[in-house]
């Protein structure tokens, strides 16, 4: 009896003790359940990797254009791995207008500069106020680098303030201060650390990181001394770092690149790189290992080193171990330029704006239209294409749509619609229905999903002839004249008339999008040629 009492003590304790190890291990399963889901919730935002070659024309990648000569074997790769849109365009013909609308998701003509780019030493061009790309990257906990090219402004130091000047590259005659840091840069608009060069062929010649040159220019560059192709003269005896080779730029760019890569893939926060490319843009200086590579021309050595250069990147997201959790997103500022060997393409029978009319600096499709690959392994379906109309300003609301899952707000990427939804296979098209379109020379043209096209030319052949003069007006129906080759304005005087309309909106509201008005820095006239380079605010 004593036993039996005993045995069901001690069965009672046993079943308690049993009870508190199962509680405590309910516990522990359930912290380490929380601790799963909170590992899940930082690694589920994928890194983000922007690509933006410098005058790579829509025509440049093989695997799009299969009987073009510059063999692409990594892009080739990349879209092979990812999806490529078909109708996808810079928000200008030319630089910093372009890298302007990819950062901020607002139309470049919307700011006072109203063509061309900006010159060398002049201040930046994004305002202070302006909310970009990296700073909401940089909200949501993210690491952010530019490397590479910047373009879009700094207050210099020196005995003339940066100032916007109509004269180009005028500011290049004064004494400037390279030994204090340079203001208004990549590290004060979202960026966490920035190597580069602001422009390669602007001076001053020498890498500059985060606020700071890197190596002073106490030299003076030499053009009989250039070993490359297509410098300008104006830029003769401006300073240089001692031993500064321009051949060098892209291999110190895409090593700096490779090795951010490594070192962020080892943190536990995500990363965001814009690795903002400097070729194929001029100075046309292939290094050793691509000089005489193609058999074409320097130009095509210099596309070819662009497609290794993406190739390092690639292969360091991979040895890095993230692929699976990295969006990579490759693209290029404006179309193929036609002053660095253009003919030598076409010649051999490469055709940098593929069947469109055009190249860099044009209204017409070739300045405006170029490659956009996007990889995310899992997410986004490989070897897959999309038709979707699609402007480099949309990189802003779906990077948005992407780590926040809301609207941008009205302030903010006035002229971006998120392509997440076409990205991830969920929608075949996103509320982008038209597109603008800006020139060189400040030309505007206005497209709509129909493939109507309205153009707003100079009416006369140089833009000085043309300035404060009504615009030349064109119309093109790309679905049945992608060459841009027969005006037929005549026959559809009602659809030009409602294009035009259209293009009134969205200028006089301040957005493409419907949200609450909102203002432009400058008053815009796309069928008169403005006056000045700069607008008065």
């Amino acid at each position: 009896m004593n036993f039996i009492n005993r045995s069901k003590k001690q069965a009672l304790t046993l079943g308690n003790t049993l009870k508190i190890n199962l509680m405590c291990l309910s516990v522990l399963i359930l912290l380490s359940n929380c601790k799963t889901e909170k590992d899940q919730n930082v690694t589920q935002k994928p890194n983000i990797i922007l690509i933006l070659a410098d005058d790579f024309g829509v025509g440049d990648i093989q695997a799009h254009y299969p009987e073009n000569k510059i063999p692409t074997p990594n892009l080739d790769n990349l879209a092979n791995e990812g999806m490529s849109f078909l109708d996808a365009h810079s928000s200008s013909a030319v630089c910093s207008p372009t890298r302007y609308g990819l950062l901020t998701g607002r139309y470049n003509w919307r700011t006072p500069l109203q063509e061309w780019v900006l010159a060398c030493y002049e201040p930046p061009l994004i305002k202070k106020e302006r909310t970009t790309l990296p700073e909401i990257l940089k909200q949501n906990g993210y690491a952010t680098a530019c490397i590479g090219k910047w373009h879009l402004g700094w207050h210099w130091e020196g005995e003339h303030e940066s100032e916007r000047i109509e004269r180009k590259n005028e500011l290049r005659k004064y004494n400037w201060d390279f030994t204090k840091p340079i203001k208004g840069g990549p590290t004060e608009h979202g960026f966490d650390y920035y190597f580069g060069t602001h422009v390669p062929n602007f001076p001053p010649f020498t890498f500059i990181e985060n606020d700071r040159i890197l190596v002073q220019p106490t030299s003076l560059y030499k053009k009989e001394d250039f070993e490359g192709e297509f410098m300008p003269q104006v830029f003769d005896n401006m300073p240089m770092a001692p031993g500064w080779k321009f051949e060098n730029i892209l291999p110190e760019l895409t090593n700096r690149a490779v090795k951010y890569i490594h070192e962020q893939s080892k943190k536990t926060e995500p990363f965001f790189l814009y690795f903002s490319m400097t070729s194929p843009h001029e100075p046309v200086s292939p290094s050793d290992n691509f000089k005489g590579k193609s058999g074409i021309a320097p130009i095509a050595d210099f596309v070819m080193e662009t497609d290794w250069s993406v190739g390092e990147l690639l292969n360091a997201i991979k040895k890095a171990g993230i692929s699976e959790n990295t969006l990579i997103i490759f693209t290029a500022d404006n179309g193929h330029s036609h002053y660095t060997g253009w003919n030598d393409l076409v010649n051999a029978g490469h055709m940098p704006s593929g069947p469109y009319r055009g190249h860099k600096g044009d209204i017409w499709e070739g300045g405006h239209r170029v490659p956009f690959i996007a990889k995310w392994p899992k997410k986004i379906q490989p070897a897959s294409s999309s038709n979707q109309l699609l402007c480099l300003t949309d990189v802003y609301a779906t990077v948005h749509d992407l780590i926040k899952n809301e609207p941008t707000p009205a302030n903010e990427g006035e002229d971006s619609f998120s392509i997440l939804p076409v990205l991830l296979g969920q929608e075949s098209k996103s509320k982008r229905e038209n597109l603008v379109s800006h020139s060189v020379d400040g030309e505007f043209a206005f497209r709509n999903n129909e493939g109507w096209k309205i153009v707003y030319r100079l009416p006369e052949e140089k833009l000085d002839l043309s300035r404060g003069k009504p615009a030349k007006v064109e119309l093109y129906n790309l679905k049945e004249d992608i060459h841009e080759a027969q005006n037929v304005l005549e026959d559809y005087p009602e659809v030009a008339e409602s294009l035009k309309k259209e293009l009134e909106a969205i200028v006089d509201r301040g957005t493409s999008r419907t949200v609450a008005k909102q203002a432009n820095d400058v008053e815009v006239k796309f069928d008169i040629i403005q006056k000045t380079r700069w607008a008065e605010e």
